[in-house]
């Protein structure tokens, strides 16, 4: 009787720490399959996609950490083409976001801003258009975010200044308009990163910043006579 009890326990405790994982794999091969479904395949590339599965960590372009959780997606210059699904967004232990170069269209989903731990975000030379969306600032360990050659519309989001971990950051050749922020990681990022948006411009704070701080540098360095040139190209009496 006693050896019945424990056998039982037994399997109810090798069900409770197993069960997880199963539905963990359920719900993220549930959330990957919905981009399946969303998008064209022309060269099969999602072919292993299979839905009665268990384990998406078995699927192509999907890789899984020691728990069967997806960390990583890549599908860059795949040939998709469709939109981008915000179901995404379920994927909680996401690390890279690889989908540059196909032709994906439709909007950013606000929902990828709950992948918490996403570190590079590349959505560059897609067809995507719309805001970039704000709920992009709660991405706390993003460090890349390539968002270029789409046709993106709307300010850049303010927010995006808390982002203290962003090391690069491209959303040139698109239609983005209003100032762009110059705090936090902005106020590191070139000229490069924002070229060929028409409608985008720096901040006049910030060009008043860059040549006192020209003006600075010169003085440290000793180029008055250099500094007198440099404020007569700025108009600045």
């Amino acid at each position: 009787m006693a050896f019945r009890i424990l056998f039982h326990l037994s399997l109810l405790f090798l069900h409770l720490l197993l069960a997880p994982r199963g539905i963990n794999a359920n719900f993220e091969g549930d959330a990957l399959y919905a981009l399946r479904r969303a998008v064209k395949d022309p060269d099969n590339v999602l072919q292993s996609w299979d839905p009665t599965l268990v384990d998406p960590c078995t699927w192509f372009h999907v890789t899984c950490d020691g728990d069967n959780r997806v960390t990583r997606l890549d599908l860059g210059n795949a040939k998709l083409s469709g939109n981008l699904v915000p179901e995404l967004g379920r994927l909680e232990r996401l690390q890279y976001l690889e989908l540059y170069m196909n032709n994906l269209g439709g909007a950013i989903p606000a929902e990828l801003g709950g992948l918490k731990r996403l570190i590079s975000l590349d959505l560059y030379h897609n067809n995507l258009t719309g805001p970039i969306p704000p709920s992009l600032s709660n991405l706390s360990a993003l460090r890349f975010l390539r968002l270029n050659g789409n046709r993106l519309t709307g300010r850049i989001p303010r927010q995006l200044t808390k982002l203290g971990n962003l090391k690069i950051l491209d959303v040139s050749n698109n239609d983005l308009c209003g100032t762009i922020p110059s705090t936090g990681p902005f106020s590191k990022f070139g000229e490069e990163s924002f070229a060929n948006n028409p409608r985008l411009r720096r901040s006049r704070a910030y060009g008043i910043c860059e040549i006192r701080c020209r003006k600075l540098q010169l003085k440290l360095c000793g180029g008055r006579r250099s500094w007198g040139k440099l404020q007569a190209s700025f108009g600045e009496s």
